[in-house]
């Protein structure tokens, strides 16, 4: 039974690693789609989307794992969204990635949202 329990703990522990935890990925992709949605995009306006976790620590305001979005009429730039621990509500990360890193910006882009988040903000 001890080997079992020791087997078990191990494989929780590589898929959690390799995976990021199955109930925040449900809540990103159920909450930051809906929320571009809401916003009035569809998928012609956006080339591609989908949840990534990072390998470092993001604003702790947020969890861990969050979702990448890259419009069509701005593909240069690779926009991010987190979801908030409490209340859960999607937020736009300010810094906007360049598909080159020398691209990365702060700035106010056509796809910014009035309000954003420091990704690195709030860290420990």
């Amino acid at each position: 039974m001890g080997v079992l329990g020791i087997l078990s703990f191990i494989f929780v522990t590589l898929y959690l690693l390799n995976n990021g935890n199955p109930y925040h990925n449900y809540l990103i992709n159920k909450y930051i789609p809906a929320h571009l949605e809401q916003l009035g995009y569809t998928d012609d306006d956006i080339v591609e989307q989908h949840m990534i976790a990072p390998k470092h620590g993001v604003n702790q305001s947020v969890y861990h794992a969050h979702y990448l979005v890259n419009f069509k009429d701005e593909p240069q730039l690779e926009y991010l969204y987190g979801l908030t621990k409490k209340g859960k509500n999607v937020v736009q990360f300010c810094e906007k990635r360049g598909t080159h890193y020398k691209d990365d910006t702060i700035e106010k882009t056509k796809h910014s949202e009035s309000e954003c988040i420091g990704y690195l903000d709030n860290r420990n």
